[in-house]
């Protein structure tokens, strides 16, 4: 189960043939099916010399536009043309959490609109369709030419900001900068916004989760990981010219696939300094944290089946974080891969420095990235803790502090701004700050404690900013307090706060808003620390290495994942394990077999009582070799005729090697058949409504 929202995480990189991942991006052009590519800077002819179909301008301009983007980190596509968007369960988690009580809990039952008055908005989902894409480069490098790194970062951040804010038209439209290849190049991302997102469908997490952690990231698979959301724009269902059409016969053993979404990233491209920090400081630190939060989070479900519900799916987002930092951080230790980044990126510098052209401008970076990085060493636990509120996990602290930074940001200049306050990003700020979702005391004064605890624990306790937090406190009294004593719950009261300004901020005697602003000079410092001291010499850098390698391999490559729109293609294939052939299509029948009645491998009532009905042989997951990574959760899988024949939910545990790099031999990306929807709608849930729409004949 890839990641999808704030209650899912990156995949783990278990069990991986790591003497297989090269080539690596750094040593020059890609090879295989290898690449999540840039919809403009698509290798079509290299698509037509193995497969025999070359995707046109317009086809790739129409499964752009029908691909789209979940802003809680997930990918999904639009498959009607009344704006019925696919995408996976766990993408929709949040919203079918939020929408759920202990009377109606959807998670358990699922959820059905049976009619379109049933479809209820999910309250602070935003979906975007990829417009168009344009080429700043030379715009973003002419404002940074000849800055060193603290001014060369600030004046990058102005323009992007420029640069956005002339793109977009009111809160319809977002407009990005993307970073590509580390600087490499700057590509403007357009996007038509829809914040109107109601949820139509779910099943039951029972048969979306079937085989629960056991069988995450194997494969045979038996999953239904599916949810329908429908974008609305003022108040009706949103007319669309760009959907995928459904395909009658679905995916086949050899087929060609294409699998477009957003994958979150990868590192293929850092530099060896960049990884051995991850391995040797990142990944363990991580580990003890996940670990330790895993514990407490299963300790406070044993209060009672309503405190399970509201706090599973947190649940679920540390266990898969933990296998996920687990996995890379063997990855990592494998000496071979670090052995093939180590060559690669000596063959790079060694080709700068011997060419007097290149070694002048380019000769430096590396290790001016490597000095930069023992730089934020020291830095990483307070930066972590207090800048980036690792140490205050609450919703009700990040609505505070939404609320304390915009009465300081929004009255500046927008180039001036943070970035997250821009006025490009104010419509995903303003929704985030009065969502409806429910806020539960108890999970909070939970949270905040660990939190706090970890935050004395790090740092220790007698460092002066534990001081200024804590006092004379513990922290299960410093959260019990706050979140007794805070109204932040209501979302009028954040409106008012909000619309009054840095005034009302000042003034307010709210706890968690005066918490906030206790805190906020000291995390202000440990920004600006690290963005002059560490982000400002790798940004720079990283553009400078980049550049580098265009000079030096030419531009036939992709770049990192910056879950932005990609596309990669391959085929549906399975791979021998051990000496045994996995076959890459599964059936009903096979989901039936692993049933045991028990918890994973539980089939729900529904499916017992439907069996009778189903077609067993009906294919229901299957996996091809196309390259994916986390973000990439709910894509669709397509044909060459532009087709639905699958949707994406999961990796194989050798796939999620794909952090750093390719094997088309065995990396597998897992997906939910297009026939198994189907069937399972029509025949599981009496959904004919929804099998009508997404079968509706092209007009």
């Amino acid at each position: 189960m890839t990641p999808a929202s704030r209650r899912r995480k990156d995949p783990p990189l278990t069990r991986l043939p790591l003497a297989a991942l090269l080539p690596l991006c750094l040593s020059g052009p890609v090879s295989a099916d290898e690449g999540m590519w840039t919809f403009n800077q698509f290798p079509s002819a290299k698509v037509r010399a193995k497969y025999s179909f070359e995707p046109s301008k317009e086809w790739l301009a129409h499964v752009q536009r029908s691909a789209v983007r979940l802003a809680r980190g997930c990918s999904g596509s639009l498959v009607s043309p009344t704006g019925l968007v696919m995408t996976n369960h766990h993408c929709a988690e949040g919203c079918i959490e939020q929408i759920s009580s202990a009377k109606h809990d959807y998670e358990t039952t699922g959820f059905w609109a049976k009619t379109g008055k049933d479809e209820v908005r999910c309250p602070d989902f935003e979906v975007n369709q990829l417009l168009d894409i344009s080429d700043v480069t030379a715009r973003v490098t002419a404002a940074t030419k000849g800055l060193a790194d603290q001014a060369f970062n600030a004046a990058q951040k102005a323009e992007m900001t420029r640069i956005e804010k002339e793109c977009a038209s009111g809160d319809e439209v977002r407009c990005d900068v993307v970073t590509l290849y580390h600087g490499g190049q700057y590509h403007l991302y357009r996007y038509r916004r829809f914040q109107d997102v109601r949820l139509v469908f779910a099943p039951e997490l029972a048969t979306a989760y079937f085989g629960g952690d056991p069988d995450n990231f194997m494969f045979p698979r038996y999953d239904l990981d599916v949810s329908f959301l429908r974008i609305y724009e003022k108040g009706e269902p949103a007319k669309l010219d760009d959907y995928l059409r459904w395909s009658k016969a679905g995916a086949h053993d050899g087929e060609l696939t294409f699998v477009a979404g957003n994958p979150g990233g990868t590192e293929r491209l850092l530099t060896v300094a960049q990884l051995e920090l991850e391995r040797d400081v990142t990944f363990p630190a991580s580990l003890v944290r996940l670990a330790e939060l895993r514990g407490m989070l299963t300790e406070f479900q044993h209060r009672g089946p309503e405190q399970k519900r509201f706090s599973n799916p947190t649940l679920l987002y540390v266990e898969n974080g933990f296998k996920a930092t687990k996995g890379r951080f063997e990855a990592l230790l494998d000496k071979k891969l670090i052995a093939q980044k180590v060559d690669a990126e000596k063959v790079l510098r060694a080709k700068v420095d011997v060419d007097p052209a290149l070694k002048p401008l380019y000769g430096g970076a590396w290790n001016a990235i490597a000095t930069a990085l023992e730089r934020y060493k020291p830095l990483r636990n307070p930066h972590l803790q207090v800048e980036q509120g690792r140490g205050f996990t609450s919703d009700l602290f990040k609505l505070a502090r939404l609320l304390v930074r915009s009465a300081d940001e929004l009255p500046k200049p927008n180039d001036q701004r943070l970035r997250e306050y821009t006025d490009g990003k104010l419509p995903g700020l303003k929704q985030q700050l009065f969502s409806a979702a429910p806020i539960y005391p108890e999970f909070e004064i939970a949270t905040l404690t660990f939190s706090l605890t970890k935050l004395r624990e790090t740092m220790g306790p007698d460092d002066p900013l534990v001081k200024k937090v804590l006092g004379r406190q513990s922290p299960a009294e410093l959260a019990a307090k706050l979140v007794g004593a805070t109204r932040l719950r209501d979302v009028k009261v954040r409106q008012a706060l909000f619309d009054g300004g840095a005034k009302a901020v000042a003034a307010s005697t709210d706890a968690m808003v005066e918490f906030a602003r206790l805190i906020d000079p000291d995390a202000r410092a440990l920004r600006k620390e690290y963005e002059d001291e560490v982000e400002a010499p790798l940004k720079k850098n990283g553009e400078l290495i980049a550049q580098a390698m265009f000079k030096v391999y030419g531009t036939s490559s992709y770049p990192d994942a910056t879950f932005t729109p990609r596309l990669s293609y391959g085929q549906v294939k399975g791979w021998v394990e051990l000496g045994k052939e996995v076959k890459p299509v599964t059936t009903f029948a096979g989901a039936f077999e692993r049933d045991t009645g028990r918890d994973p491998f539980a089939l729900p009532k529904s499916w017992l009582a439907a069996k009778a009905k189903l077609d067993l042989t009906t294919p229901f997951n299957f996996c091809t070799d196309n390259d994916i990574i986390g973000g990439n959760s709910g894509s669709p899988v397509v044909n060459s005729a532009g087709e639905v024949v699958g949707l994406v939910f999961d990796g194989n545990l050798e796939s999620l090697g794909g952090s750093f790099g390719f094997d088309a031999s065995v990396n597998r990306a897992v997906a939910v058949h297009s026939a198994a929807l189907t069937e399972a709608l029509g025949k599981v849930y009496g959904a004919g409504r929804l099998v009508d729409e997404l079968t509706l004949p092209a007009k």
